[in-house]
């Protein structure tokens, strides 16, 4: 492995930084909160900490509104807070990748106020301004994916903008090459502060059709469903220019050494893995969100895995994620059983996992009272399940009455089983969801096929599925029950266990058979 990226063998964990841990009881975690809690992901065994965006911002969007790429937002600190977070992570040997939102701004970055301040501004054309059809109609169809029309009218030059998200959120023009060169700066401002990488905020968005066509119709879509999926995004996302831009970032990435691109992108696998670029020019990782939404189904699992294997360019490196700041909690979506066997599957898949903050503790999803709710997409669409607030709700540390959070009331309710759901709790019972993700965990950087080794569908069935992992004549089987009734299947090789999701059958001798409880994950040790 050590010939290989880091990022091929590594662990990504996701902090919500507003959520993690606050130090200076204002309700709201900060760099210095983050700092006191390294030493936690580190004994945990992950290997970088992609934080959510912490730059200057009116919080409309709760940080994906910025208003400077270049500096940290007074709530979470300062530069020179970054800077001992980076120092200090770096010391634990953890790598710190920052959210990057380069498709769009806040309406109140300097960038946008020159923009929108005449036609004539030097930086209009920084952002993508056009003139209305007949009839005070926006420019094209095009829906905000937060509901409504994603062109804003702004009286005072006449013009409408287009914004892909909230009407504070004016998307930048990506086919500006003084917008290119200004963004590629800001990458380079932190890469050299020692940022290890990037996720890019919705890459797939960064570039809009230039003949500016409406979207067809959705022939799916049915009422109820979310406005934005009412059209199909053809002529708004994904257009061919994009992955000029994306081969673009990798070049400032490549400027500097043992660095990681990642892409937010949510396309189906055959246009996801375009997001690798050609002859791997592109990101390293285009982010796999499949897991979330394909069922949780053994055989839909299989597929889902087939699929993406088959479709990734020569030497594209897979990844995987469960969980993020965007969806449903694993715990609530899958069942707190099924969560253990999501972990397993999750840390022994090949490619490199993504952890969302709390999935470790088994955090589930929070309901939020109407008059807590604070996220934006939830207030303009409420009640058709697109709110986010409830998988960002603050980490768990101990039993105490704000969790150990901090020492006030935090910006979001606590789930109400923090008090049995915690850090503190978990880590002394050894058949704990946290103790099994440190034995997931340590298991995979002890056995490099869990880590960098092929992958070999075994079998599967109605309820189970089993693929073996081989790196160097090392090998792993590993069976997952994915019903909550036992199962069995039949071995060929004897073999030894190496852990099971119930953690009680470690070096356990199977023979012949491998019986399996409701809900269980086992990975074994082949002995020919």
């Amino acid at each position: 492995m050590r010939d290989t990226p880091w990022w091929t063998s590594g662990i990504l964990y996701q902090v919500y930084p507003r959520s993690f841990q606050d130090s200076n009881g204002d309700g709201v975690g900060d760099l210095r909160g983050m700092i006191d809690r390294l030493s936690y992901l580190h004994d945990l065994g992950v290997n970088a900490v992609w934080l959510s965006p912490i730059f200057p911002s009116p919080m409309v969007d709760f940080g994906y509104d910025i208003s400077d790429y270049t500096r940290i937002d007074p709530l979470f600190g300062t530069l020179d807070d970054f800077d001992a977070l980076v120092a200090a992570a770096h010391g634990l040997g953890l790598k710190v990748i920052l959210d990057l939102v380069p498709n769009h701004t806040s309406d109140q970055h300097p960038w946008f106020i020159e923009s929108r301040g005449s036609r004539t501004n030097p930086k209009r054309d920084w952002y993508i301004w056009h003139d209305g059809r007949e009839g005070s109609e926006p420019p094209t169809n095009w829906i905000s994916e937060f509901g409504g029309s994603s062109w804003e009218f702004d009286p005072h030059t006449g013009q409408y903008y287009y914004h892909a998200f909230l009407t504070a959120q004016p998307d930048l023009n990506w086919r500006n090459p003084d917008v290119r060169r200004a963004m590629y700066e800001v990458m380079r401002f932190w890469l050299r502060r020692g940022v290890d990488g990037f996720r890019v905020d919705v890459m797939w968005h960064l570039v809009k059709d230039d003949l500016l066509r409406d979207n067809p119709p959705n022939p799916d879509f049915v009422d109820g469903d979310q406005p934005y999926t009412r059209l199909l995004p053809l002529y708004s996302t994904d257009r061919p220019e994009v992955h000029e831009v994306v081969a673009e970032m990798r070049q400032v990435m490549d400027e500097f050494d043992d660095r990681v691109l990642i892409g937010e992108i949510y396309l189906p696998l055959e246009k996801l893995v375009a997001y690798y670029g050609r002859d791997l020019s592109g990101a390293h990782l285009p982010f796999n969100f499949a897991l979330i939404s394909t069922p949780w189904d053994a055989r839909a699992i299989a597929r889902l895995v087939e699929t993406y294997e088959a479709a990734l360019p020569s030497g594209g490196w897979p990844n995987w994620v469960l969980g993020n700041h965007d969806r449903k909690r694993v715990a609530s979506r899958v069942g707190r059983d099924q969560a253990r066997v999501a972990a397993m599957l999750l840390l022994t898949l090949r490619g490199t996992p993504t952890l969302y903050y709390g999935d470790e503790i088994g955090m589930e999803q929070v309901d939020i009272p109407p008059d807590r709710v604070r996220d934006p997409f939830e207030k303009n669409l409420p009640g058709i399940g697109v709110g986010r607030d409830g998988c960002r709700t603050p980490m768990q540390w101990n039993g105490s009455a704000f969790g150990g959070f901090g020492t006030a009331e935090p910006w979001l309710p606590l789930s109400p089983n923090a008090s049995r759901e915690n850090v503190t709790v978990e880590s002394l019972d050894k058949a704990s969801m946290l103790s099994l993700y440190r034995a997931l965990i340590a298991l995979r950087a002890a056995r490099p096929e869990l880590a960098v080794g092929s992958y070999t569908p075994v079998a599967v069935t109605g309820s189970l599925l089993a693929f073996e992992r081989d790196h160097a004549g090392q090998r792993s089987l590993i069976v997952l029950n994915f019903r909550a009734e036992p199962t069995s299947m039949a071995l060929t090789n004897k073999g030894q266990i190496l852990l099971s999701t119930f953690m009680d059958r470690q070096f356990e001798a199977v023979n012949g058979e491998l019986t399996l409880r409701g809900a269980e994950g086992i990975i074994i040790e082949p002995l020919d």
